[in-house]
């Protein structure tokens, strides 16, 4: 039995870590493929921002879902400690005492395994399959095969790649500035930003791909406007931009679901619908919509509230509340009656142009015999009193 091995603390992992594991998976031609992440790591210390090892271990096996024959162990997680190489291969020779054991290490790795905890041990038990992680290094990287081979009598292969890995502290550092989605997977970047690890900003591609594909074709020129229209009141009323267009992106996203549907997703995130609600299922989808921007998307709570809030309105909104209400309302797709007038009011006197919508509103819903929703109606009374003691 051939047993690959491919450890480290994939902080996170990547699209270079996946394209070696593919390789590797390709020429070794494994009986097992296993992908190990530490626990902790015993030559460095993880990252002050890492996951824990359990939210690493299921971005792994997000991941390498792909590689032929792999399979994500929690073998160093269930030990513990620091995650000694020595020890993994071990614990494996106990278990398979007939296996050969084949190590997958980077370049670098390889360059400084003779300092590693029971290096001795390590090059005569396992086989060491190296790839390059880095232009200009085949030189470096034979020098360093040669000594160990001299020095150890190790057994070492090296494979070059054609796409060369990132470093993760580079994704790391990108991810905050709204980077990082070309290094990684969709399904790990996603997971990422529902969890929101390693400080994440939302990449607004990203976002647009996944709010749009929520949405029925016809609504996203909508949903594009609205983003154009938070924006241009974000900075008229000296809010975040950014926070108004996430809120804008995704205030749609459960909006084409039917009734049944919006009461679905009422139960699965403890949503209690009032009475209006649950005969109306287009003013459920603010409350969904929320729900999903907070648990799928990690949105943070103000952007969360002005998705809340964008239907009804309410007494007592905040400022991001007011933007994402008012956008929604007359971004430059929508036409109706009075909307030019409620655009001018909107970039010269906010409140206004709120105790304006929210008339509006309701006598829209009067004209079909409609009841108001409760929420618009003490918003209309407050803006009132507020503005007109």
């Amino acid at each position: 039995m051939n047993i690959v091995i491919f450890g480290g603390s994939f902080n996170p992992p990547h699209k270079g870590h996946l394209n070696a594991a593919m390789a590797a998976a390709k020429q070794l031609r494994a009986d097992r493929f296993l992908i190990i992440p530490d626990y902790l790591p015993p030559h460095k210390e993880l990252s002050a921002d890492a996951p824990e090892p359990e939210q690493r271990l299921e971005l792994c096996k997000l991941c390498f879902a792909g590689v032929p024959g792999a399979e994500v162990s929690d073998l160093e997680l269930r030990r513990g400690g620091k995650s000694f190489t020595s020890d993994t291969l071990r614990q494996l020779k106990e278990e398979h005492p007939d296996a050969e054991l084949t190590l997958l290490v980077g370049s670098d790795m390889l360059r400084t395994l003779d300092t590693w905890h029971e290096a001795d041990y390590i090059l005569k038990t396992a086989r060491i399959f190296a790839f390059s992680r880095a232009k200009g290094d085949k030189e470096p990287i034979r020098e360093a095969a040669k000594s160990l081979k001299t020095r150890f009598g190790a057994r070492i292969e090296i494979l070059e790649l054609k796409t060369l890995p990132a470093a993760s502290t580079d994704i790391r550092r990108a991810l905050r500035f709204r980077g990082g989605t070309g290094l990684l997977t969709d399904e790990v970047y996603a997971y990422i930003v529902k969890h929101r690890l390693y400080g994440v900003r939302v990449n607004f591609r990203w976002l647009r791909n996944r709010g749009y594909a929520m949405l029925k074709p016809r609504r996203v020129a909508h949903v594009r406007g609205c983003e154009a229209e938070a924006r241009r009141l974000a900075e008229r009323w000296n809010a975040d931009p950014d926070k108004a267009a996430e809120a804008a992106i995704l205030h749609d996203c459960t909006k084409k679901e039917e009734l049944d549907e919006q009461l679905r997703l009422c139960e699965k995130y403890g949503i209690i619908p009032d009475e209006v609600e649950r005969v109306n299922g287009k003013l459920l989808h603010a409350k969904t919509g929320a729900a999903v921007a907070e648990r799928e998307f990690g949105m943070r709570p103000d952007v969360v509230s002005a998705i809340r809030w964008h239907t009804t309105g309410k007494p007592g909104m905040t400022l991001l509340e007011k933007i994402m209400y008012m956008a929604d309302y007359i971004e430059p797709n929508r036409e109706f009656e009075g909307v030019g007038k409620l655009r001018e009011l909107a970039y010269a006197d906010l409140d206004r142009a709120l105790l304006l919508g929210f008339e509006m509103s309701i006598a829209e819903v009067a004209s079909y015999g409609g009841i108001p929703h409760p929420d618009t109606a003490n918003a209309l009374r407050y803006y009132k009193e507020k503005l007109n003691g």
